[in-house]
């Protein structure tokens, strides 16, 4: 079924996750967001605060990333960086795997990283989702597939392909992938490349529940009313 533009827009986690995207930039954003009924904003998290304020009275959540962009900090640094930005407002943590422990099949680090952020949002007084990052550009289909495993059994909320500054995009096969090694319960984030609503609603179909996008009022220019 094609979503609407009420349904995707409730789909989209608008983003802007450049070096460049300040403070004055983050107010449009929240308005943006506010405007259109995005999901989430999703920003860096030394904007965590700002966003928190400006969203407190909105149905809008606040989206920041942990280990981003290459997921190669350590895991304590991670957690710390998680408990930092759920005390500063954030609702929603997407947070980069280690790539590198994927690749060469170390799934027990791989499942303690994701196992430790979800150990710091259970302290939180508030609900806080953890989608997953796997940077699929980087990976065949059995380490995607594994990483979606070692994901859903660490308890995550999302599983999500890229982080937009790697190799390359979400792609429907790797949408479609995920969505089968997790089954359908578990959310899927698309994320990277999606610029228009044929984009978005190929993605949807493939079975992403969430698209990351700084394209978001684009998309919707093209979605059905």
């Amino acid at each position: 079924m094609e979503p609407n533009r009420a349904e995707l827009a409730a789909m989209i986690d608008h983003t802007a996750l450049g070096p460049e995207v300040s403070r004055d930039r983050l107010r449009t954003l929240c308005e943006q967001a506010k405007t259109h009924g995005f999901a989430s904003v999703c920003i860096n998290p030394w904007l965590v605060p700002w966003a928190a304020e400006q969203l407190r009275d909105s149905d809008v959540d606040v989206a920041t990333v942990i280990g981003f962009p290459h997921g190669a900090n350590a895991t304590a640094i991670k957690a710390e960086e998680a408990e930092r930005a759920i005390s500063d407002g954030a609702t929603e943590l997407d947070m980069v795997i280690n790539v590198a422990a994927l690749q060469t099949g170390d799934y027990r680090y791989v499942a303690e990283e994701i196992r430790a952020i979800r150990e710091v949002t259970s302290k939180s007084p508030r609900d806080v989702l953890v989608k997953v990052i796997l940077e699929t550009a980087l990976l065949d289909d059995a380490q995607k597939r594994a990483g979606c495993i070692l994901a859903k059994s660490a308890g995550a909320d999302h599983v999500k392909t890229s982080t937009g500054f790697g190799p390359g995009g979400a792609t429907v096969a790797d949408v479609r992938l995920m969505r089968e090694a997790v089954g359908p319960n578990m959310g899927v984030k698309a994320a990277g490349g999606i610029k228009t609503f044929d984009d978005a609603r190929t993605m949807v179909e493939a079975g992403a529940t969430r698209l990351g996008a700084s394209a978001g009022i684009d998309i919707l220019e093209g979605a059905p009313a």
